[in-house]
């Protein structure tokens, strides 16, 4: 296992072509690519991108979620075009600066009902997430769906159901948006079980207010053995927000401290 930092830890403080080379001087190895807007959906920004990263391994992208992924299972047929329309340019940027796993959050559960889950529809659901991920791979993108309260995969279950017709189809947890859910982390981690391929980690103070890894009373150490539990040697990114800490350097003692623990546990990567 390794440590990194998504680039959404840096939204509203460096864009993403600045957010690059500054992780890479904190000594930051790997990086998830928060792409935030239309413009950065384009192989010309993934260039840029490829050129200013340094060592860093791009290993994940994920999107401004709610500006394309929900219209890609739209029963409208030009709104369902123009989604998948922007799909590619978002997977050619990826390709370009290298990314082979996109953290992907689906349909919008807007609704009271849609929260519930008791109009899901399956079959439609599976045949959507198999068109997506058989375009992801055309750009040696694998597609990861990820546990998030709001959107498709926001209780346990609905992985495994989706899983059943999309077999290259990966998982990524997010800690965060478990306990946003109310849901145990490990609930999603054991449905999600090999198919696991990135985490987003973070950290609660005794108010229950986000902080960095460290900061806070979350035991990690019970998450990695958790992790090893179902053989995971992924990634452990960092994903906070800018009001949860005050310099970026902070960012690199987060590192360091899921690092010592990895290193303790025997599966420092």
């Amino acid at each position: 296992m390794r440590t990194g930092v998504s680039t959404a830890s840096l939204f509203l403080r460096k864009n993403n072509e600045g957010a690059l080379p500054l992780l890479h001087t904190l000594g930051v190895k790997t990086a998830e690519v928060f792409l935030t807007s239309f413009s950065e959906y384009d192989e010309a920004f993934g260039r840029l991108l490829a050129s200013v990263k340094g060592e860093l391994e791009l290993f994940s992208a994920h999107v401004l979620n709610t500006q394309f992924e929900p219209q890609l299972f739209a029963v409208h047929e030009r709104v369902r075009a123009d989604a998948y329309a922007w799909l590619e340019r978002a997977l050619g940027a990826m390709k370009a600066f290298g990314a082979t796993h996109y953290t992907f959050h689906g349909t919008a559960r807007v609704k009271k009902a849609s929260r519930s889950g008791e109009n899901d529809d399956f079959d439609s659901m599976r045949k959507n997430f198999a068109l997506i991920a058989e375009i992801c791979a055309r750009y040696g993108v694998r597609l990861c769906l990820e546990n998030v309260e709001w959107s498709t995969y926001n209780r346990a279950g609905v992985f495994s159901k989706i899983a059943e017709a999309v077999p290259s189809l990966g998982g990524v947890l997010d800690i965060k948006q478990a306990r946003i859910s109310g849901v145990a982390y490990a609930e999603y981690l054991e449905e999600m079980g090999a198919r696991l391929t990135h985490v987003h980690i973070s950290d609660t103070d005794g108010n229950g207010k986000m902080v960095l890894p460290g900061k806070g009373a979350f035991d990690f150490a019970e998450l990695i053995e958790r992790l090893k539990g179902v053989g995971f040697d992924g990634p452990l990114l960092i994903e906070a927000y800018k009001k949860d800490y005050q310099s970026v350097e902070e960012l690199k003692t987060a590192c360091e401290y899921i690092d010592e623990i990895l290193y303790k546990k025997g599966c420092l990567g």
